[in-house]
């Protein structure tokens, strides 16, 4: 069974193109609420359930936060592909920066890996709201990844990286 978002029903969360903007625990600038550092965020769940979440080809949404969570889980698989070869951890925050660099499509662009699951924006003002959402909470998940994937002595933890093979959804990972 696949674990979905606590985050049902959340009441006076902006969305974008079917993305709720939910609040994180970050000190990353962007469009994104802050939530308080005591509370789980959506990153949190992410992380959290990627390992039993990423075993599934079929996702039932059952909320908006569920759509952001098969995003986040199809995020961190790219980020664990990039770390597998990384051998330290200075070695992997270079990689997780040099995807954070990389450009960040928005429904309906060329390169985002759900079509049919979100909405198009009905304006650019939506689109780069969405792409500054999603630039925010990839940087902040690429950042808690690294502390779960590397151990404190800054070697990997193969208990984490062994899951960079799995394919999510079978999506294949570019």
């Amino acid at each position: 069974m696949v674990y979905h978002s606590s985050f049902v029903d959340e009441e006076g969360i902006t969305k974008a193109c079917g993305f709720p903007l939910l609040p994180l625990k970050s000190h990353i600038k962007g469009p994104a609420p802050v939530s308080d550092q005591g509370k789980t965020d959506i990153v949190d769940e992410a992380i959290t359930f990627f390992r039993a979440n990423v075993f599934f080809r079929n996702f039932d949404v059952k909320s908006p936060a569920d759509k952001l969570l098969i995003y986040l889980t199809f995020y961190i698989n790219v980020a664990l592909k990039r770390l597998e070869g990384c051998r330290t951890l200075a070695e992997g925050t270079k990689a997780i920066i040099n995807l954070g660099l990389e450009n960040v499509p928005v429904p309906g662009e060329s390169g985002f890996p759900f079509p049919g699951l979100f909405v198009l924006p009905q304006s650019q003002k939506e689109a780069e709201l969405l792409r500054n959402y999603l630039k925010q909470i990839r940087e902040e998940t690429s950042g808690r990844l690294l502390s779960v994937a590397y151990r404190p002595n800054g070697t990997p933890n193969k208990w984490w990286l062994a899951f960079a093979k799995r394919k999510f959804m079978n999506i294949i990972i570019p």
